[in-house]
């Protein structure tokens, strides 16, 4: 799905009256499976559309989001490993992303 679509879905979700937050990489650094400006979207309920980075931070990007929208403060999410580290936790990749979460209202 493209990031105008995912745009558009947050709109139509956020009208049907779900309660939903947006995800977007603001940043990367090194290999990253998504470039900036890529969306993840994620309801109340944990229903999601998109990617913020093929799967390896979504679960956390998930719950981040819910207590973002629970709380109603936005936040800047650090996620990344050294290339020193990468093989030790399994992200042969390396790399550095930074995710910013804000609830639509």
């Amino acid at each position: 799905m493209q990031n105008d679509d995912i745009l558009s879905l947050a709109a139509d979700w956020h009208a049907a009256g779900r309660q939903v937050a947006l995800a977007t990489v603001v940043s990367t650094w090194g290999s990253s499976p998504r470039p900036a400006g890529s969306h993840l979207l994620i309801d109340r309920d944990g229903k999601m559309m998109g990617s913020v980075s093929g799967g390896c931070i979504e679960g956390a990007v998930v719950r981040e989001a819910q207590e973002v929208i629970d709380t109603g403060e936005h936040r800047l999410l650090d996620y990344g490993v050294t290339n020193e580290q990468a093989w030790d936790v399994g992200l042969a990749c390396g790399g550095k992303v930074q995710v910013y979460v804000e609830k639509l209202s």
